[in-house]
């Protein structure tokens, strides 16, 4: 169990398509592990496994609130199955582009399926901020980041942003 280093904006593994997880092994269950470790130190409410690095379709959540007990999921080859036509707009942040927020619009409802640790199917339904979360993660499992929702101006922006103090870093080191 430790805390992985995240991926960051202007990182090109960010815009990798995921290959499938295959059987649960102990590696799985040890990346699974380590990435809820990583989402809860950021802090954060999700992460895919393309953001520590590893371009596999893995995705952890928990959208409990500091003072609430932990609520873990983690899904394995999730897929949105079905979007209701009603969308709404929440603020999404994302922690490959650090500190940075912008309103999104997804669909309001979602219905999505996933295999679990133990290998059992789920199939369920969600809406509100799990929705949202759950298709922001999955977004990333398809090599597509939520700024790609932005204006071009707008993302141009934040990517040059992110381009330059990579740049920067790079200068320092």
């Amino acid at each position: 169990m430790a805390i992985r280093t995240l991926v960051t904006l202007p990182d090109s593994k960010l815009r990798l398509v995921s290959e499938p997880v295959g059987p649960v092994t102990d590696e799985v269950r040890t990346l699974a592990t380590d990435m809820l470790e990583t989402m809860y130190d950021a802090p954060g409410i999700g992460l895919a496994a393309i953001q520590v690095g590893v371009p596999k379709r893995l995705v952890v959540v928990d959208l409990a609130k500091k003072d609430e007990e932990r609520r873990p999921l983690v899904l394995l080859d999730p897929e949105v199955t079905w979007t209701s036509d009603e969308t709404r707009i929440h603020e999404e942040g994302c922690l490959s582009i650090p500190d940075y927020y912008e309103e999104v619009e997804r669909a309001d409802r979602i219905r999505y399926r996933y295999r679990t640790l133990e290998g059992e199917m789920v199939e369920a339904e969600t809406d509100g901020i799990l929705a949202t979360c759950l298709q922001h993660e999955i977004d990333h499992l398809n090599g597509v980041m939520f700024i790609d929702y932005l204006s071009r101006l707008k993302r141009s922006r934040v990517i040059k942003k992110f381009e330059k103090a990579a740049r920067r870093e790079a200068e320092d080191a």
